[in-house]
């Protein structure tokens, strides 16, 4: 498990056991958590955890052995996998495009002596279908209106270890050879305390202890969100419950609480779309064949669903899989001249552009600039790992704006996000910091200092248009005041 970490509909997993079976042979599965990964924090070490903790309570359940691996130190996990394939018959693993896990496959690959499988689970389009990278968001729509109904006919199992839970169904394997637990131990208990059940923020002193004994970035606390596919599927089911009905209304209010907040889950895979897809379509009654017969690109009547269904799915689908799209197909996609022509040249033209307050990184990070809404934003990212969906957008221009240049806007609004957000080094984020620089977007006049015609956002603006009133109240004020 390297990018689908969960139990429930996941590609990946059913193809392991339909291996298995058809092999006649017992099912290992390896989710492991490295300490070098760039960012590495008792942040995204607790939220994966969690996840962890989860997936071990599942596999014990359905008597499938799962071992959970934790480094200890940078590459101490080296030969792990490869001490696991001389014994198997097939390996299966995740397709995923994005952050090390495209060069970790490829390099596995290299040295396994038995078949490695990629199984993609990452969108309800395959993100190798497509053969050209989308610029646009309607482009891509047109695509998607033309192409996904037949893989909508082809998802995943809601429960894949059902059928391994049934006696007899798969042979067992009780444990690893004694050599492979010795050199690379399972993740001790400290470090997969979290209850299941527990939906609370988790901040087990035991597993703080285990954390800080790790070679990770310790100043960036974990999160009140609890990780994990449990605590997934219950954030799914009070947002249809209590959100969705409004969605169109309440999602870009920062007060109204109107998003669903399971972007986290869907980057450490925790959930999956097709899960949140089948949950949408039991809500409104609907199946593939209720389909539209849109096809031009525009954004109501494709899916054949309520209005408020209809622009959810247009986050989840239209645009999370672009980036999706962009990172499958450009190896650059996260590279500053991955921007479109016309925004690298408006940029470039305006990068001497005085600029009328310049923050250090420092600044930035400890939210100590004068605008109080870009300071909450910012304080919302410290202390919760997210920033509501449009104040994301309005954070990323002010970067530019108070930035020496361009390319150190895009790194500082890349290394915040990264470092501190739970959905951070995710396709779908990056496709959130390069729109804020013209990425799947077009020029706007008037040409402006700084922005060139590089769309336009202001605070003030926000302060007008959107109910901020308690949001500031929650966020206008460190922590610590």
């Amino acid at each position: 498990m390297t990018a689908s970490r969960r139990t429930r509909y996941s590609f990946g997993l059913q193809r392991a056991l339909d291996r298995a079976r058809e092999l006649d042979r017992p099912l290992v599965v390896l989710e492991a958590l490295r300490v070098g990964y760039r960012w590495a924090s008792d942040r995204l070490h607790r939220f994966a955890l969690e996840g962890m903790s989860d997936n071990a309570h599942a596999f014990a359940r359905a008597g499938v052995l799962y071992h959970p691996y934790v480094e200890p130190s940078p590459d101490h996990g080296k030969g792990l996998l490869a001490a696991l394939a001389a014994r198997a018959a097939v390996v299966v693993t995740d397709d995923s495009p994005t952050f090390f896990l495209p060069r970790m496959v490829t390099a596995a690959a290299r040295q396994l002596d038995v078949l490695l499988e990629l199984v993609d689970g990452s969108g309800l389009l395959p993100v190798h279908t497509p053969d050209r990278v989308f610029t646009t968001a309607r482009s891509f729509r047109i695509y998607l209106q033309r192409n996904l109904a037949p893989h909508l006919a082809e998802t995943p199992v809601a429960d894949p270890l059902h059928r391994a839970s049934r006696a007899a169904s798969l042979p067992r394997l009780r444990a690893l050879p004694r050599a492979i637990t010795e050199r690379w131990p399972a993740a001790s208990a400290a470090l997969l305390t979290s209850d299941a059940s527990d939906a609370s923020d988790g901040s087990d002193a035991r597993t703080l202890a285990a954390l800080a004994a790790l070679p990770i970035d310790h100043t960036v606390s974990p999160v009140p969100t609890r990780g994990g596919q449990v605590a997934a599927e219950r954030a799914l089911t009070r947002f249809l419950d209590g959100h969705l009905d409004r969605y169109i209304d309440d999602h870009n209010d920062p007060d109204r609480g109107g998003t669903s907040h399971l972007s986290p889950y869907l980057h450490w895979g925790h959930l999956s779309p097709h899960e949140i897809l089948a949950a949408i379509a039991r809500r409104e009654g609907w199946t593939p064949d209720a389909l539209g017969k849109e096809r031009s690109g525009a954004r109501e009547g494709f899916w054949g669903m309520s209005a408020p269904a209809e622009a959810f799915l247009e986050q989840l689908v239209t645009w999370r899989e672009i980036g999706f799209n962009m990172a499958a197909l450009r190896r650059d996609h996260d590279r500053y001249d991955a921007l479109p022509g016309w925004a690298l040249d408006t940029l470039h033209k305006h990068a001497r552009d005085p600029r009328p307050r310049l923050y250090t990184r420092a600044e930035l990070t400890a939210a100590a600039t004068y605008d109080p809404v870009w300071n909450a934003s910012q304080r919302e990212l410290l202390r919760e790992g997210r920033i509501h969906n449009y104040l994301r957008m309005l954070w990323g221009k002010k970067i530019l704006e108070w930035s020496k240049t361009p390319e150190e806007a895009l790194d500082v609004m890349l290394e915040l996000n990264d470092r501190f957000a739970i959905d951070g080094r995710d396709p779908n984020s990056i496709s959130g910091i390069f729109w804020v620089l013209g990425r799947y977007d077009r020029a706007w006049g008037p040409e402006r200092p700084i922005y060139g015609t590089i769309r336009y956002m202001t605070s003030e603006s926000a302060l007008r248009k959107l109910r901020m009133k308690e949001y500031l109240k929650r966020y206008g004020t460190d922590a610590r005041d």
